[in-house]
């Protein structure tokens, strides 16, 4: 492939995948394992978990987005270790990590309408607005897969440049030159995307803050325990929001300058490269970390692995007592 065209990266810059190849494959896995029964378990649940308010709607479309996600990781695992064909590096260039960060956005976007609705529960307990119905959210949530699909759909079919065993080492290598353009453009959009949802969340928990603040001043004299630990759960969303998605968006920017030309430095390059793929792992430890927002912020999903917890032991017990 000719390295002169469009904005790719010097073809005599060799990436460094030692780490890559050793140590992703193992932290992929774990997550992967760990993402597999998490999001298999809560998807048992959500189907008992009727779909009757705004929240449970958003919920039940983050756990569709983290399952896509942890399908994807498989493919990463095993392209990243060397122990395939160059072939499915390929595949992975061209449509499995484009469904990856597809997946994540709608994960990051989605985040941003939690919690939304969670600031509006809190600020306007008993005021109700066009944004609590139902069908409202079910619209939004379409709106939102429909965009982030329109969005990552050209990156696939753009990656149409032939493919070999040297150029797929790079993505980037298998987009033409209008592909490279579009790709950088998707990547300034998410970034947008992200910093929106990250100021919007900046606002949202500060004026919760306060008025949490304010709640556990009262109910203290009150010594109303239960409330306060209820309306502390709130900042579940926000700390995950937080430690997955916000390392991950400080070294995207330098690593798409790096991936479209801007930065031509080699060592430059591969350091990028390494800090981009550290905080994408953070950023997919997302798939594990959303099932603690289900347990603590959705009353139905609750009661439901406490009610199976407790027939599970029941069950056990009497096991147990029969063999005796």
């Amino acid at each position: 492939m000719n390295n002169t065209t469009g904005s790719l990266t010097p073809k005599h810059c060799v990436r460094d995948t030692r780490i890559i190849e050793v140590v992703f494959p193992v932290l992929y896995t774990i997550i992967f394992l760990l993402g597999i029964i998490l999001n298999s378990i809560s998807l048992w649940i959500f189907c008992y978990v009727p779909s009757n308010t705004v929240f449970i709607i958003y919920l039940k479309n983050t756990l569709a987005a983290d399952f896509i996600m942890t399908l994807t990781l498989p493919f990463k695992i095993l392209t990243d270790s060397g122990l395939v064909s160059w072939k499915l590096k390929m595949f992975v260039c061209r449509f499995s990590a484009v469904i990856f960060y597809e997946t994540m956005y709608i994960n990051i976007i989605l985040l941003g309408l939690i919690g939304l609705d969670r600031f509006l529960k809190i600020i306007r307990p008993l005021g109700r607005t066009w944004m609590d119905k139902t069908s409202v959210a079910k619209r939004i949530s379409i709106a939102v897969w429909l965009i982030m699909f329109g969005l990552s759909l050209p990156n696939m079919i753009l990656s149409n440049e032939k493919a070999t065993p040297q150029n797929v080492r790079k993505c980037a290598n298998l987009k033409n030159p209008l592909g490279l353009k579009w790709h950088e453009a998707v990547n300034y959009i998410c970034q947008f995307i992200f910093w929106s949802v990250f100021l919007s969340m900046i606002i949202f928990y500060t004026i919760i803050t306060r008025k949490v603040y304010k709640s556990f001043t009262k109910s203290r004299s009150k010594n109303c325990s239960t409330k306060r630990k209820t309306k502390a759960r709130v900042f579940i969303v926000v700390v995950v929001f937080f430690l997955c998605f916000a390392p991950f968006h400080f070294s995207r920017i330098p690593y798409t300058f790096s991936q479209t030309g801007i930065i031509k430095d080699c060592y430059l390059q591969n350091k990028l490269f390494i800090s981009k793929e550290i905080t994408l792992w953070i950023a997919t430890t997302n798939v594990c970390m959303d099932p603690l927002i289900y347990v603590l912020l959705c009353k139905p999903f609750r009661k439901l692995i406490m009610s199976v917890t407790r027939n599970t032991s029941l069950e056990t017990q009497m096991n147990i007592e029969s063999t005796v």
